[in-house]
């Protein structure tokens, strides 16, 4: 059973304490073996790329199935790759990286999951019921079943990863090269939310949503550093991704899914980022703090990180 916090999240007192250029190492690392997984797709791009704003098009030939699996094979190979680095070149546990709890509590992971699924189950058929006209029924058994098997074995790994990299590894990693708690949530949420630059969604709803993928990661961010540990943000990441493949899918969307619901209307931006950025996740973060009994916000926001 997970103990109660007993050190400073972002002071790595277990494995090697090395450097910045290191996590910078292991992030090349994990990133050429996202690459490796990326070798399959090759099999599959048309002999001519089409010309286009969209990377998805050149698998618009494909079965959506067949796509999901091709963009989700490569998180399992980074996630080889990102258990290679933490352990052989930093000798750290995944324990030790994700939390200052003796262990992982999956607790955490599985209650983050579950209310974050409730939620966006529940926005989304809100959404269903007060716009009909925006969704079309697009439930398939074959496809959609394919499609919740390979979501379910991937996107829990894909989702996972992101977390483990962005809210453990690279802020253990930003906060030894820099000592300031804040400027580590900043740079941080700014890279994971400019990393989704080249996503179709910015094609069809413009600049304006890197706000929202860079709020995303303060959301996170903020949730990390306040609970001493990455096990909430990853059962919201995982939740978050996993219910929307299986309950909306749209022609602007990075994954294609057979989902039960179909989005054909004109998205807009700006109802979104109220909606998240100025309600949802503030209040989310509230009821956490009052459920986990967050304390001392200032020091662990704007607090100085000090080496074990």
């Amino acid at each position: 059973m997970a103990q109660t916090p007993t050190r400073d999240f972002l002071i790595v007192f277990q494995g090697k304490k090395l450097p910045f250029g290191y996590y910078l190492l292991g992030s090349l690392i994990i990133i050429i073996c996202s690459f490796i997984g990326q070798f399959p797709s090759f099999f599959f791009l048309p002999d001519t790329l089409p010309v286009t704003d969209n990377p998805m098009d050149v698998f618009k030939d494909l079965d959506t199935n067949l796509t999901l699996f091709l963009l989700l094979f490569p998180s399992l190979t980074a996630f080889f790759g990102f258990l290679l680095v933490v352990k052989k070149l930093h000798e750290q546990t995944l324990d030790e990286l994700t939390t200052v709890r003796s262990s992982i509590d999956w607790k955490r992971v599985f209650f983050g999951f579950s209310f974050w699924a409730g939620l966006s189950a529940l926005i989304v058929f809100i959404d269903v019921s007060i716009n009909p006209q925006d969704f079309k029924w697009n439930f398939e058994a074959t496809p959609f079943f394919i499609m919740l098997l390979i979501a379910c074995l991937f996107i829990p790994f894909q989702s996972a990863l992101e977390e483990w990299i962005f809210r453990a590894y690279l802020m253990q990693g930003f906060a030894r090269l820099t000592k300031s708690r804040l400027l580590t949530l900043v740079l941080t949420s700014v890279i994971f939310g400019s990393l989704h630059l080249f996503n179709p969604e910015i094609g069809k709803l413009g600049y304006g949503l890197l706000a929202y993928y860079i709020g995303t990661g303060f959301f996170f961010g903020l949730m990390t550093l306040m609970d001493e540990g990455a096990e909430l943000a990853i059962g919201f990441h995982v939740a978050n991704n996993l219910v929307t493949a299986i309950l909306v899918t749209a022609d602007w969307t990075a994954f294609q899914t057979a989902s039960l619901y179909k989005d054909i209307s004109n998205p807009s931006l700006f109802p979104e980022l109220i909606l998240f950025l100025g309600l949802i996740y503030p209040v989310t973060l509230i009821y956490l703090a009052r459920k986990y009994q967050w304390k001392d916000w200032q020091n662990k926001i704007l607090g100085t990180v000090h080496d074990a």
